[in-house]
């Protein structure tokens, strides 16, 4: 509990190193392009008509309960885009930051967080294009669009936690980025973002269902499209937050054991 609260304070001192850390970061990732901060809407716009033609008129999807495939498969993309983009960014922000890192007064902790802030201007992105399908395929609005804060808060819970386990070892095992790289394409075509996971046998379904980003998939799908609350699952929401709680408390146990062993290494 004292170290939560510690942290907490360090983020309410630091919020405006966090916030410029994180503004820089979107303005050196697109530095030297002629469109510059545009990429961020035109990336997902990008990725979403590709997957769109490919199943829509590639595949012939059909609408899933007269749901729009497209209107379907973006709900599902938002939140894994934003996922992956914290997990592969975090895992070199370490190294990548070396020359602050080795300075005693920086908090090397707070990385995972600039990055984690500066992938939310994507998301939201993300989301703008998400309710203007909606809006365009005269879908019904909800002030469950709401619940979606829920479901990016269970989110951004579950990836610290990991961004700052990969974080860290990454400084010791530089393979670390290369396998996330791997296990992130892994989890994209296992986690049901554009296949519907009823067309598998009820039993691969639990076991599907125990990736914790098919809870948040399936949340952002809840809000926007079926309008289900997530108390309506508790036993599945229990087990989530168990899993990101613990990953949460794992991962800042093991930035903490090894970051006074960073500076030696980098």
């Amino acid at each position: 509990m004292h170290s939560l609260l510690a942290f907490l304070r360090l983020l309410y001192n630091r919020r405006t190193l966090i916030t410029a850390m994180a503004a820089r970061e979107l303005r050196v990732q697109y530095a030297g392009s002629s469109l510059g901060l545009l990429w961020t809407l035109i990336h997902p716009v990008v990725m979403i008509t590709v997957f769109w033609f490919v199943f829509s008129i590639g595949f012939k999807a059909k609408p899933l309960n007269d749901v729009p495939f497209v209107v379907w498969l973006t709900a599902g993309l938002a939140p894994w885009y934003i996922f992956s983009d914290i997990i592969s960014g975090s895992t070199g922000i370490i190294v990548a930051h070396a020359h602050l890192v080795k300075k005693t007064l920086f908090s090397s902790q707070l990385l995972p967080l600039v990055k984690m802030l500066s992938s939310l201007a994507t998301h939201g992105i993300f989301m703008v294009v998400l309710l203007v399908l909606l809006i365009f395929q005269r879908m019904p609005i909800s002030l469950y669009y709401l619940q979606a804060l829920y479901y990016l808060f269970c989110l951004l819970t579950l990836s610290l936690g990991i961004a700052w386990g990969l974080a860290a070892l990454n400084v010791f095992i530089r393979d670390v980025a290369q396998l996330v790289a791997v296990a992130l394409q892994i989890a994209f075509w296992v986690t049901p973002i554009f296949w519907d996971i009823s067309m598998m046998t009820p039993k691969v379904q639990r076991l599907l269902k125990l990736n914790p980003a098919y809870y948040i998939v399936q949340g952002y799908r809840e809000s926007f499209i079926t309008f289900q609350p997530f108390w309506s699952h508790p036993l599945h929401t229990a087990y989530y937050w168990l899993i990101a709680l613990s990953t949460l408390v794992g991962g800042a146990y093991i930035f903490r054991k090894l970051k006074p062993q960073f500076p030696d290494v980098l």
